[in-house]
């Protein structure tokens, strides 16, 4: 009986297991690149923020690379805190470009980011790369 408890116990943990949410923001050659890994939070979604704009401030620009391919969906909750954060930065001049793995990922980055200056890119950094690149040729004639 000890057994069946144990393996019981053992099932529910592995059913019910959230990976703890892991960020990264970092200046990477021209980008600032924003990875966050695993399910998250209105906080990690707020330290997120807070480092990129800091960074946005400390480099002068804003082209912003988000890497959520290995992010797993939040709640819908989660996801309209994200456009609260973006409804305050109206005078903040940064393009974000969005890489997820999935349709659904794809869907809640649309909810989350509202009208701002962004485009989702299904599994395709180089094009998202690009795409945060064409801004400056374009506004140097090239």
């Amino acid at each position: 009986m000890i057994r069946g408890n144990l393996f019981f116990s053992l099932a529910m943990t592995i059913a019910t297991y959230q990976p703890i949410p892991q960020l990264w923001v970092e200046p990477v050659g021209d980008l600032i690149l924003g990875r966050i890994r695993g399910v998250p939070t209105q906080q990690v979604l707020r330290q997120c923020q807070e480092q990129i704009l800091q960074l946005v401030e400390d480099l002068g620009h804003g082209r912003v690379l988000l890497d959520a391919l290995e992010m797993e969906p939040p709640s819908v909750d989660v996801v309209l805190s994200q456009r609260a954060l973006d409804e305050r930065l109206e005078r903040v001049p940064f393009r974000r470009a969005i890489v997820v793995p999935n349709a659904k990922l794809a869907y809640l980055a649309r909810l989350a980011f509202g009208e701002g200056d962004y485009r989702v890119f299904y599994n395709d950094m180089t094009g998202a790369i690009m795409w945060l690149h064409e801004a400056d040729a374009n506004a140097s004639g090239s």
